[in-house]
């Protein structure tokens, strides 16, 4: 604090917005939704939140613009802001007190196991609008569905579990509970969901009570003109990093292996124009909306969009609204990114998202080759199982993703055994693991030799065994089975993955397909060997 000043009227040293202030507001902002983080993981009751922090949070104004989120989850964090929309369309009005409950895909969510709260924020004395909301999404690891785990080979949005439009979860400070015991009933593992959804509560609480501190200190003036200069910074910083890229149009097209369904190799393609500072992205040409599940809302495409953003940007760029404004994006609807309810959407947020990675990379690495990596994993390895304990005799669900290799770059190798892009969670550690579920992880390690060859080559995959103890229905959502990562400047491909069921009685060895949903018998041992990252630059060179 400055010298003779006391927070009363601090304000006045920040009428005229600096560097430093902005700096200042930013990390301010950011620690609430950090906050919100700590206390989430903290309180979780599932693996998938406690252990592996799959849950992001964000802070927005009260006309929903997003204004601060934490390092989090990328897939989450970009299409929260269509989550906070939903809630303000369909919920309002507000008072104090007030959580919106929502995983509707078509309705501001993503895919059902990520239930979304949004919270409004009043300043002391206004109860007619909120000043903020605060929001928080969690990957919850069962919501019924036809498959244990709530990620199944689906053909229909009604297959993958309870959905959930934007509803009044807590009315007034009132906990809804026909709602909250609705949703807790829908869900194999209810006192699971039930502790989860009171942990994200708690995060809002915290979220609310940060926010109001903030204003406490410097005035709700003072922190709105701070808001709408650092939504402000964040387009400018956006528009020049677009400005210094060459102008043109850029074409790139990938496949995703196929829907789990139908044996179809799936194209996504993408023209990326750079003109004027400003940055369009024409989905024109992709696949129309397919059988399984690997349709993406379009609010998934915004999450990749943004990401790649902030990594052109770098770190400095303050995560707002303002990152969206010199953004124009084009998708047709009808196409696996726009499929419309009620098709089956469970792995468009997790496969089709690291594909979208992967197809605007390449059509930027065109424009700035010494920048962009050659593509990483290229999937979140996603698997759910479900059973019955025999320790206590109660069903048990499980859902996690597993890391894989980075794409190498013009400067480094890529890193292996990581989670990339559009994931960004934690593994689940080998004794959280078995002391929750029966299993055993009978092999946990780099996938050696993986990564792309190359002057700087692709990072390694893993290889995760897992023994049932008992009895067990599993479904596995994967990418890159099929198609490799892609090299990039003459680099080699990365190895595909490969999923493998190992049988108790006498060794058999199946290879599964790379989404596939099966029963395994105790003892059965199942594979997960994950792609490797692509090389960068020619040997020959």
């Amino acid at each position: 604090m400055m010298s003779g000043m006391s927070p009363a009227n601090m304000s006045d040293a920040y009428r005229t917005p600096s560097a430093v202030t902005l700096e200042i507001f930013k990390h301010l902002f950011a620690s609430v939704a950090e906050q919100m983080g700590v206390t989430l993981g903290r309180t979780g009751f599932s693996p998938n939140i406690k252990e592996r922090q799959d849950y992001s949070c964000a802070v927005f104004l009260g006309d929903g613009r997003m204004l601060a989120q934490a390092a989090h989850i990328p897939v989450h964090l970009g299409a929260m802001p269509a989550s906070v929309m939903a809630a303000i369309q369909h919920a309002a009005p507000f008072a104090p007190g007030d959580i919106v409950a929502l995983n509707d895909p078509y309705l501001g969510g993503t895919h059902l196991p990520d239930i979304t709260l949004v919270s409004p924020v009043f300043v002391e004395g206004n109860t007619v609008e909120p000043d903020f909301f605060v929001a928080s999404r969690a990957h919850h690891a069962d919501v019924g569905g036809m498959s244990p785990g709530s990620m199944p080979l689906s053909t229909e949005l009604f297959q993958e579990g309870i959905i959930i439009p934007p509803i009044k979860l807590v009315d007034g400070g009132v906990v809804n509970r026909a709602a909250l015991d609705l949703i807790v009933r829908n869900s194999r593992t209810p006192d699971e969901r039930r502790g989860d959804l009171a942990a994200q509560q708690a995060a809002h609480r915290i979220g609310a009570q940060r926010l109001l501190e903030i204003v406490s200190r410097y005035g709700l003036p003072e922190v709105s003109r701070q808001a709408e200069s650092l939504i402000a910074y964040a387009e400018r910083l956006t528009r020049a990093a677009i400005a210094n890229l060459p102008s043109g149009s850029y074409h790139f097209s990938d496949v995703l292996d196929d829907d789990g369904i139908v044996q179809e190799p799936i194209p996504i393609k993408v023209t990326i124009t750079i003109e004027n500072g400003m940055l369009t992205a024409d989905f024109t040409g992709s696949s129309p909306a397919v059988t399984g599940s690997v349709n993406a809302v379009s609010a998934i495409v915004d999450s990749a969009i943004n990401y790649i953003l902030r990594c052109i940007v770098g770190t400095t760029l303050p995560m707002n609204a303002g990152v969206s404004a010199p953004v124009r994006v084009i998708i047709p609807p009808g196409t696996i990114l726009d499929p419309g309810s009620p098709h089956a959407v469970a792995g468009g947020n997790v496969e089709t998202s690291m594909r979208l990675v992967d197809v605007i990379y390449g059509a930027l690495a065109q424009a700035m080759p010494d920048r962009i990596p050659a593509a990483s994993q290229g999937t979140m390895n996603n698997l759910s199982f479900g059973g019955i304990d025999p320790a206590s005799g109660l069903p048990y669900a499980y859902y996690e993703t597993m890391g894989g290799g980075a794409g190498a770059n013009a400067v480094h190798d890529g890193a292996s055994g990581i989670h990339c892009h559009m994931s960004n969670t934690l593994n689940t550690p080998v004794e959280a693991l078995e002391y929750a579920l029966p299993v055993t992880i009978e092999r946990y390690e780099i996938r050696r030799g993986s990564g792309g060859s190359g002057q700087h080559k692709g990072g390694d995959g893993l290889i995760r065994e897992f023994r049932f103890g008992a009895s067990a229905n599993v479904t596995i959502l994967s990418e890159r089975r099929k198609q490799a990562p892609y090299g990039l400047a003459g680099g080699g491909p990365g190895m595909p993955g490969r999923n493998t069921v190992i049988s108790d009685q006498g060794g058999n060895r199946r290879i599964l397909p790379g989404k596939a949903s099966f029963s395994v018998k105790s003892g059965d041992i199942l594979r997960i060997e994950t792609p490797g990252g692509g090389g960068w630059g020619s040997l020959a060179d």
